[in-house]
């Protein structure tokens, strides 16, 4: 497989519902790494992946709206746990509707995964991927 990986980062505030959080249930901020990688079998006609400048692009296009935001106040959000892995698949899922839109300079069907990578610290990660085609 072939891979391009873009990076980006998000401040946010949110909160956690239930007992196993312990203290993150309430109120605190966070600072997300946040990796886009899209894998693929071949490459196109130009020898890419996608375009690493427009895979930039995508990925600051879906985080912008969640960047410096509280995301208990968005109704995106209303009742859900943000946690890294939820918040992974939100993230791949925009990401994805991107690739369908042609916005990556490929065919999202020629694309075979995406994986969306949060990292929380050093020392935590989580991740969403799934395939595109």
């Amino acid at each position: 497989m072939f891979a391009v990986e873009v990076r980006d980062h998000i401040m946010v505030a949110h909160s956690f519902r239930g007992e196993i959080f312990g203290p993150a249930q309430r109120m605190h901020g966070a600072t997300f790494v946040v990796d886009a990688a899209f894998l693929t079998r071949d490459l196109d006609a130009a020898g890419l992946v996608v375009d690493i400048g427009r895979a930039i692009t995508v990925l600051r296009e879906v985080l912008e709206p969640l960047n410096y935001r509280n995301l208990d106040e968005m109704p995106d959000f209303a009742g859900k746990n943000t946690t890294t892995e939820f918040l992974a698949r939100y993230i791949h899922d925009r990401i994805a509707d991107g690739a369908r839109a042609g916005k990556l300079g490929r065919p999202a069907s020629e694309i075979d995964i995406l994986r969306v990578t949060l990292s929380e610290s050093h020392v935590a990660r989580g991740w969403y991927e799934a395939p595109l085609g």
